[in-house]
């Protein structure tokens, strides 16, 4: 088949949604499927084809409600022009996706929309995009949810959508059946007889660091280790973090206690070393659609604690690996979590270590049977094949 999927960001570009598109496409590519990725320009970006994947880069930046700017005509062309058997747009409310969504009775590839979460649902300035998106959606041949209950799958339901399917995000073998890294605490100083709390996640204030950082400090926590890893995306929020921790490591409390907060930004390789080190991974998080990091927690075998953000509540109940904190929401639909209740929920769970390995060896049974990117691929050829053979 010749599959083109668009989506805003891509590698060398970190971060979910990129991870996400580029493990469909090379797997897809390396079942012999001609893929196309159709993405904005980096310069960091030193190859055109890479793992057999082909990427079109547009300059391009915004969405249809903040306003669009750069070789919008030049994409619209390529839309019109590309010879795809499928199309797939990857995310809403970025330009990637906005640009087509008008162009969708003229492009004769089957047309597949994977909406992955609708962030601004809520949002006043987006009243009329989701007006419109009722009838959008139903010009997709399929519309790929990454959960049951959210609701971005909700409102397609109650707009009578019906073209609907569900195929839940992963986490890859490539990395997390490689064997546990030896050396990583070592590497950082982290001493082997502390609990070892992990949380991953950009520094866009909105990844819950600050209640991250909160929840450590309140709990009664003896010889134990808060590890943040993160790139710095948002300058005031990784300049915050980075004080914080500062603060915290000099207080003479908590150097008694055996307590400390370690911030980085790791590659990949030690970022994966982290989650099979780590006893626990904390996840505070703010605003989600299918957090991958919850993924990688059940292929690490590390129990997680998360905020009640995007599909969590469902990925902990088909992993069985997780407990949902005390969360409340704002009128825009953030998370945020309770910290009172979120520091008991650390300190009792961080005290029975049979719940906890129980919980690891859960997840990842679940991953195994259901979660890893190979039996993810293998679910979006198969629904791309029916589409095409219709």
């Amino acid at each position: 088949m010749k599959i083109l999927h668009t989506v805003e960001s891509y590698p060398p570009s970190t971060g979910g949604m990129q991870e996400v598109v580029r493990q469909i496409s090379e797997r897809l590519a390396l079942r012999g499927h001609s893929v196309t990725v159709a993405t904005s320009r980096m310069s960091r970006r030193m190859e055109q084809t890479v793992a057999g994947v082909k990427i079109e880069e547009f300059a391009i930046a915004g969405n249809v409600v903040r306003g669009l700017r750069g070789e919008t005509e030049r994409y619209v062309r390529f839309l019109r022009e590309s010879r795809s058997d499928v199309m797939t747009n990857f995310a809403a409310q970025q330009w990637a996706t906005d640009l087509a969504l008008p162009l969708l009775d003229a492009i004769d590839a089957k047309k597949v929309f994977v909406p992955t979460g609708f962030s601004g649902l809520l949002r006043p300035e987006y009243r009329g995009y989701f007006e419109n998106m009722k009838g959008w959606m139903k010009k997709y041949d399929m519309n790929v949810f990454l959960s049951h209950s959210y609701r971005d799958i909700q409102f397609a339901r109650d707009h009578g959508v019906e073209k609907i399917t569900v195929i839940p995000n992963g986490a890859s073998e490539d990395e997390f059946l490689e064997g546990s890294p030896t050396g990583f605490r070592r590497r950082l100083g982290i001493p082997d007889d502390h609990f070892l709390i992990l949380h991953v996640g950009s520094h866009t204030s909105l990844k819950g660091h600050s209640e991250a950082i909160e929840i450590f400090r309140r709990a009664r926590l003896r010889k134990a280790t808060l590890l943040v890893i993160g790139n710095a995306s948002g300058v005031w929020c990784s300049l915050s973090c980075r004080c914080r921790a500062r603060l915290f490591n000099a207080s003479p409390w908590h150097s008694r206690a055996g307590k400390r907060i370690l911030m980085a930004s790791l590659p990949r390789t030690d970022t994966v070393a982290a989650y099979m080190a780590a006893d626990l991974f904390l996840f505070p998080s703010n605003v989600e659609c299918s957090p991958l990091v919850l993924f990688e927690c059940m292929a690490s075998r590390t129990p997680f604690l998360s905020t009640d953000v995007g599909n969590a509540a469902e990925i902990a109940a088909w992993s069985r690996s997780g407990r949902i904190l005390p969360t409340r929401r704002n009128a825009s639909g953030d998370s945020k979590a309770d910290i009172a209740s979120s520091v008991k929920a650390l300190e009792n769970l961080q005290r029975d270590e049979p719940l906890r390995i129980s919980m690891a060896e859960s997840g990842f049974q679940a991953w195994q049977e259901r979660f890893s990117w190979g039996k993810i691929t293998a679910e979006y050829e198969n629904l791309y094949k029916n589409l095409v053979g219709r």
